[in-house]
């Protein structure tokens, strides 16, 4: 059955929009060419979408620059204006963004352990509408906030989880009430972090993949044939629960010391890098242990022969030499088994986090700017070289450990790529990959290819923002009947 005129007005005002925001401003010529519809139409729906307030000349195009065929139409960017939150374990990260995402104003809040309930959920509901003010927004159409925990998917609300600051519960009520105006959604921020690699990111080439988040704490997001998936209570990736080998407990329902966290959590990395010698970080959160990854990762690749232009090793380590090359180590479990108790202790004594489920597991420390300073006390200002021998010898550990975790997720879902998320997947690079890769490829028949992200702790910001950005566009840009 044909679509009615109106259907199709609108199927055809939704494919223009989408496209302005995808390429840019655009001509009616250009619109025609990309759409494939009728000079007639596009020059209907563009007349419509104007009067609508939807769109506007921009500019013009063309040798002549001049005329109705040279007229530029872009997204009017201030019909709406939104707003992202990456909360995380101490405090807050906000940005505020007009309709097409560009940012505007950005603010980074800290969040003291006792401020109190009700202090805290002051603090940065006040800092969304300071950050709101100074991007010029009279009111926020719509708020993306990503956080730790599980999100029930019955009624989107982030669950009751022992261990989390009671003010991340009460965050999205308080900003609602405060913004009346406004849509506010709650996401998972590891979900939100797979979507801005799926969109802007280490997997845009990726229907099926997953993240595994590498920071503060750890924690998986699953995309399948290029949807999101949540799981049935909405838990779905909570790896670090997942029992590894090399751990001197198990994970219980309350706390996942004892699991995979216990080998890939910041502060396991921190005493991992002070148990093989090498300098302690700085902080014993997501950054710190960035700083130790990213500086071993470049003294190995520097110390290999086979680094390219990029800094990256083309090679992977021999645990057993401490070098790059065409082997490694004999055993997975071995190694973990090794090397996994002081990791489990050092998980355990890692900070107030280490120890609840969702905030231990999954949770951020504030501020990506902190990696900065991570370095620095790390060592001047980070660059100078490790032992060549110790760094080569704790990257294959750091390898081995993550190895286990992903080789389990891809024995279930086979998603043929993971990506290496969170500040400690960026700071690896490529070089971490790889190594993930060959003890990957040796531990299952499943060709899976292991990338780093290119985002970094920066990827839950982006997801609340793209999420934001999605929800407006949907309703701005609805049919009228519709509203």
């Amino acid at each position: 059955m044909p679509a009615s005129p109106s259907t199709a007005r609108a199927i055809n005002d939704r494919v223009a929009l989408r496209l302005l925001q995808q390429e840019g401003p655009l001509t009616a010529g250009q619109l025609k060419q990309l759409t494939g519809l009728s000079r007639p139409t596009v020059a209907d729906l563009v007349e419509r979408l104007t009067a609508s307030g939807l769109i506007t000349v921009v500019g013009e195009s063309g040798e002549q620059r001049r005329g109705p065929n040279a007229r530029l139409y872009g997204i009017v960017a201030g019909r709406a204006h939104l707003a992202a939150l990456d909360v995380r374990t101490e405090g807050v990260l906000v940005l505020v963004s007009d309709l097409v995402g560009r940012v505007l104003a950005e603010a980074s809040v800290p969040i003291g352990g006792d401020a109190g309930t009700g202090p805290a959920v002051e603090q940065a509901v006040a800092a969304v509408e300071r950050t709101a003010k100074e991007a010029g927004a009279d009111r926020l159409h719509t708020v993306g906030i990503g956080a730790p925990g599980l999100i029930d998917p019955a009624t989107g609300d982030l669950r009751d989880s022992a261990g989390l600051p009671a003010w991340h519960r009460n965050l999205a009520a308080a900003l609602q009430e405060r913004l009346p105006g406004a849509r506010v959604t709650v996401e998972n921020e590891t979900n939100l972090a797979a979507l801005a690699e799926q969109r802007e990111g280490a997997a845009r080439d990726r229907e099926t993949f997953v993240l595994l988040w590498l920071g503060h704490g750890v924690g998986a997001a699953v995309v399948l044939d290029g949807i999101l998936r949540r799981g049935a209570s909405g838990g779905t990736g909570e790896i670090g629960f997942l029992p590894v080998p090399g751990t001197t407990s198990l994970p219980s329902a309350t706390d996942c010391d004892g699991g995979f966290h216990s080998l890939t959590g910041a502060a396991a990395i921190g005493a991992l890098a002070v148990r093989l010698g090498l300098p302690a970080p700085a902080t014993p959160d997501g950054p710190g242990a960035a700083a130790v990854v990213r500086r071993a990762a470049r003294t190995t690749a520097e110390a290999d022969g086979s680094a390219g232009a990029d800094g990256v090793a083309t090679g992977s380590l021999d645990a057993g030499r401490g070098r790059l090359a065409p082997g490694g180590p004999a055993s997975v479990a071995e190694a973990a088994a090794a090397d996994g108790a002081e990791g489990a202790a050092g998980a355990g004594a890692g900070g107030a986090a280490g120890s609840s489920a969702e905030a231990g597991c999954g949770g951020s420390a504030l501020g990506e700017s902190a990696s900065v300073d991570a370095a620095v006390a790390f060592g001047g200002d980070g660059s100078a070289p490790l032992d060549p021998d110790l760094a080569a010898r704790f990257l294959g550990v750091l390898a081995d450990r993550i190895a286990v975790g992903v080789a389990s997720v891809v024995a279930v879902l086979d998603p043929g790529c993971a990506v290496l998320g969170g500040e400690v997947g960026q700071a690896g690079g490529a070089v971490l990959a790889r190594l993930v890769q060959e003890r990957l490829r040796r531990m299952s028949p499943l060709a899976t290819e292991v990338r780093a992200s290119s985002l970094g702790g920066t990827a839950v910001l982006r997801g609340a923002l793209l999420t934001a950005r999605e929800r407006a566009q949907d309703e701005l840009f609805a049919p009228p009947e519709r509203h």
